[in-house]
């Protein structure tokens, strides 16, 4: 049975230009991923919010998992706050099967994110989730929270989102998507 760690970001202090912060939204579509992954046969173990970084990544490298899925969303450098937009899908630059995750991943968004041009995956070496981690691992950046508009849209997709990324998990394990509605 495939088996992921979801990972939910635990940055409460990164705040929404609207309300609300990116770790609220963020668990907001892991709970709404978890049916679509059930009904998919997909088992998982989830991180706990209160978690530090290096916590979530010594408890995921704890398990066996096939994929560790980082979940985000982005905020802009000082001088370009509130002007980027667009999901950006990170994988390990060294990692093929993150690299194809992370396409899949990014395809699929493409699909429901209102500008299929500003969705990337992205190579990279710095972030802790992806070069610490046992499990192929993909950090989805799922918008900038900083940006009206894409705070705006995930604010009212959480569903369509969970359930998108939910279908990109089930094309990366080769497994049936089942919808559980």
């Amino acid at each position: 049975m495939p088996n992921i760690y979801l990972s939910p970001s635990v940055q409460h202090f990164n705040e929404y230009i609207t309300d609300g912060n990116e770790e609220y939204y963020m668990n907001l579509i892991a709970d709404a991923m978890v049916p679509y992954l059930r009904a998919s046969g997909i088992t998982f173990t989830r991180n706990d919010p209160g978690d530090t970084l290096a916590q979530v990544i010594e408890r995921s490298n704890a398990g066996n998992y096939d994929l560790h899925l980082a979940l985000h969303s982005n905020a802009s450098p000082e001088h370009l706050s509130g002007i980027l937009r667009g999901p950006d899908v990170y994988y390990y630059a060294y990692s093929a099967a993150g690299e194809a995750a992370a396409i899949i991943f990014a395809n699929n968004l493409k699909v429901i994110y209102p500008d299929p041009n500003l969705v990337a995956a992205l190579p990279n070496t710095t972030l802790a989730e992806l070069r610490r981690t046992r499990a192929t691992a993909i950090l989805v950046e799922v918008a900038y929270h900083d940006n009206y508009e894409d705070a705006t849209w995930i604010i009212n997709n959480i569903n369509e989102i969970a359930r998108n990324l939910a279908l990109s998990v089930t094309e990366f394990l080769n497994v049936p998507f089942v919808n559980p509605y």
